[in-house]
């Protein structure tokens, strides 16, 4: 065992060295800093570059002409508490030469090293105490990846010799404290050098305004996978979700923005490897700047790069914006027992958030570590890289995962955040679409309502009002009210809009839609943690059977259930959120967690487009999405006041009762399954680019959820004259609306479990003749 200096530590716990372990570990005594000679990894194989001085801007790798007009590459690594870097370069053989940064300016280590060019890959290794009993992890046997790199070569797999500590140390209790200094640099991945030339100057943004906005989340890989339209070498990348086939679909449904799970390099959990899984979603980046590499189809030595700026190129083409799910709250580094990958190795203390007792990390997110942003550092870290996406990269927008975290000063939740400041003065973005999970797990972390204008937020009030409605939960219908027109007692202050709610029924994480009405239980055996995993609280009701069955009676009210929430969603004020496959049918066999699925479980099955049980629920979804998007007073862009905004005019929302009668408080709060919402076409408060008032046709919802039919009374005059009908769920066949004409003042049959959408016509209009049982 080699020499160590002992430090002292609390009482209790030993200072004196542990005994030696066989194998090529070299283990610190737990409170002990080694000889600073003794660690680091084999020496270098091949001879010294020349480093310059370089610049300290911008951080990362940046390819640019030198100081002797010659090409080479800047590096430049923020690592404030370091005392020495390492820039380490690899051959292709694997040959590591280090390349010592002196040069250091406000905490920021950097050098120019001429001759490097793009393609080149590139690493560090930063040299500081091993102190973890302080929060110090620093340990030169670790290549680290940098930061800012714009392109990772390789997938994280976590082998013992990546983490800095000694991952099977006996002494579980202390096994983060001792040091292993074994290399491991063969095992993990390498940045890469990028040269970014692109100007975009022959794209054009879409811009869609956020009341025009659809949003469709999906996974590059699950939703190109199995495509038969995708040529098979292009499955599950990003040139494949650029292909024609791929954006057809999309544009026949009519959706106007792609969220796409996280595309930042991600790593897969080591408890997933020993069970022969892996994070299939994405929600463990390492690397905030890099599209994730096992998504690229034409090679990870930068070319993952042009290959996504090509399929933003495309999509934009089509009309279509592109939004990233990002997870800046953690990495995948975990808690003190994670690997050693990026963050901890440069500067742990002040990275993360750690607690009174620094060797632990505060977890906010239930991942095991907390960005700590209210360092300037890691605020400029996440700024800049969004940033980055979206003038270099082409995106349009993000949705953050556990926004909450993002948002804590220094404990608590602050809307006067740092962060949420910044971006609020950030010219670039401050201009893109802004979307928060508004929640995180530790305490006060559920914040829905509560985010600054220019941010639009999931609303999961809205998810589980809608879920209960129609599964027969809801007792009376005041809460369903507000979500339907926009969730008015959530965000109608601060001079919020209606789209600052984002309505989804599903999302990547629970029940697929059609397994929201298909299961009562989740069914998550598949990944490996006895049932264990996943929320217990689906909201779901799976209408006599659960999972499969051939009763062609269930089966029959499974789709009009489906068909009941599509149109729901989209008929709502707010931006609705379809999630990738819930339009044909998808199901996850009722696995609600499907987080580790790199399979067929997660992966949309295209045949479900031409299963004639099926294929009608797309083109009911692409016929509401194109009402939507014709008629204004479905996508409004100011709340509802209940009153006529002209003299003599109709409310702009009247709430009626199933006979035909204006809703009163009492009515609120009766037991009821049955609400009709019309809306006025006359007094909508918006005008056009050219200040002209803007109106449109008044419609009438009706929804449903009794499973016994009821008589619904139609508003006489002055509301209409008569009605046209033009969507009845109770339909298999979606492709063209019924048209059948109903009377004002006279009643309509609504069958049990239904929602109906009738135009309201005035008497100039002469409905279609009635051909109805209806």
């Amino acid at each position: 065992m080699e020499a160590v200096e002992a430090v002292p530590r609390p009482n209790g716990l030993r200072t004196s060295p542990p005994p030696a372990v066989p194998g090529p570990a070299q283990e610190q005594a737990p409170g002990t800093t080694p000889d600073p000679g003794a660690a680091g990894g084999p020496e270098p194989g091949s001879a010294p570059r020349t480093v310059w001085p370089g610049s300290s801007e911008p951080l990362g790798a940046r390819f640019r002409t030198g100081p002797d007009g010659r090409p080479g590459t800047n590096f430049a690594l923020w690592a404030g508490g370091a005392e020495s870097v390492e820039l380490c370069l690899f051959e292709a053989d694997g040959t590591e030469t280090r390349a010592p940064l002196t040069e250091l300016t406000h905490e920021i280590w950097h050098g120019f090293v001429p001759g490097v060019l793009p393609g080149q890959r590139y690493g560090y290794r930063v040299s500081g105490r091993w102190d973890p009993w302080t929060g110090a992890r620093w340990n030169p046997a670790k290549l680290l990846l940098d930061p800012y790199a714009r392109a990772v070569d390789g997938d994280f797999t976590l082998p013992s010799e990546v983490y800095a500590h000694v991952r099977d140390w006996p002494e579980r209790q202390i096994a983060d404290t001792v040091r292993d200094n074994r290399d491991s640099a063969p095992l993990v991945p390498k940045g890469v050098v990028v040269h970014d030339d692109d100007d975009w100057s022959d794209d054009h943004r879409p811009k869609t305004p956020w009341s025009d906005s659809v949003i469709y989340e999906l996974h590059v890989k699950g939703f190109t996978k199995r495509h038969p339209g995708i040529p098979e070498e292009l499955r599950g990348t990003y040139a494949g979700l650029a292909h024609p086939a791929a954006i057809e679909h999309l544009t026949r449904l009519g959706v106007t923005a792609v969220e796409l799970l996280p595309v930042h390099q991600f790593a897969h959990e080591e408890h997933l490897e020993r069970a022969g899984l892996k994070n299939y979603w994405g929600y463990n980046s390492i690397g905030y700047f890099a599209p994730h590499s096992g998504y690229a189809a034409g090679g990870t030595r930068g070319e993952q790069v042009g290959e996504f700026k090509r399929m933003v190129r495309a999509l934009h083409a089509a009309g279509i914006e592109v939004i990233l799910d990002v997870v800046y709250n953690h990495t995948a580094e975990g808690g003190e027992l994670g690997p050693t990958l990026s963050l901890r190795g440069i500067d742990n203390r002040g990275y993360y958030r750690l607690q009174d007792d620094p060797r632990r990390y505060a977890d906010y997110t239930g991942c095991g570590n907390t960005l700590h942003v209210v360092q300037p550092h890691v605020l400029r870290l996440i700024t800049d890289s969004l940033r980055y996406w979206v003038t270099e990269m082409g995106v349009d927008g993000f949705r953050f995962d556990l926004a909450a975290a993002l948002a804590r000063s220094m404990h608590d939740v602050d809307m006067l955040s740092p962060f949420l400041a910044v971006i609020a003065q950030d010219p670039v973005l401050r201009r893109v679409k802004l979307i928060a999970e508004p929640w995180d797990v530790g305490m006060g972390g559920y914040q829905v309502g509560a985010f600054p204008p220019l941010w639009t937020e999931w609303n999961d009030r809205y998810r589980d009002a809608v879920r209960d409605f129609w599964r027969g939960a809801q007792h009376d219908v005041r809460d369903l009210g507000y979500r339907l027109s926009g969730s008015s007692d959530l965000y109608a202050w601060g001079g919020r809009r209606p789209y600052a709610s984002v309505n989804f029924i599903t999302a990547h994480d629970g029940f697929t839609l059609r397994d929201l009405v298909s299961y009562e239980s989740k069914h998550n055996e598949a990944n490996g943690e006895n049932n264990n995993d996943g929320t217990h609280d689906n909201r779901s009701w799976n209408c006599g059977a659960e999972g499969a069955t051939t009763d062609p009676g269930i089966n029959t009210l499974r789709r009009r259930q489906l068909r009941n929430l599509l149109s729901t969603l989209l008929l709502s004020t707010g931006v609705p959120m379809l999630v990738a496959g819930d339009e044909m049918g998808r199901t996850q066999g009722g696995n609600n967690n499907a987080y580790c699925q790199d399979n067929e479980i997660s992966w949309i099955d295209w045949s479900l487009l031409d299963d004639p049980d099926w294929r009608g629920l797309s083109t009911l979804a692409a016929r509401v999405i194109a009402l939507r998007r014709a008629h204004p007073v479905l996508r409004r862009r100011a709340f509802f006041s209940g009153r006529s905004q002209t003299p003599g005019g109709l409310p702009d929302l009247t709430w009626f009762t199933a006979g035909g009668q204006e809703m009163t408080d009492d009515d609120w709060f009766a037991s009821s399954h049955t609400i009709g919402m019309y809306l006025s076409g006359d007094d909508i408060p918006q005008r056009d680019a050219q200040g002209v008032p803007i109106t449109d046709d008044s419609f009438l919802i009706i929804a449903h959820a009794s499973h016994r039919p009821a008589r619904f009374a139609l508003p006489g005059h002055p509301w209409a004259d008569s009605y046209e009908l033009l969507l009845d769920t109770t339909a298999e066949d979606q492709s063209r609306p019924p048209g059948t004409g109903y009377p004002a003042g006279g009643s309509v049959t609504v069958p049990g479990r239904s929602l109906l959408l009738l135009r309201a016509l005035p008497a100039t209009t002469t409905p279609a003749p009635r051909t109805s049982s209806h």
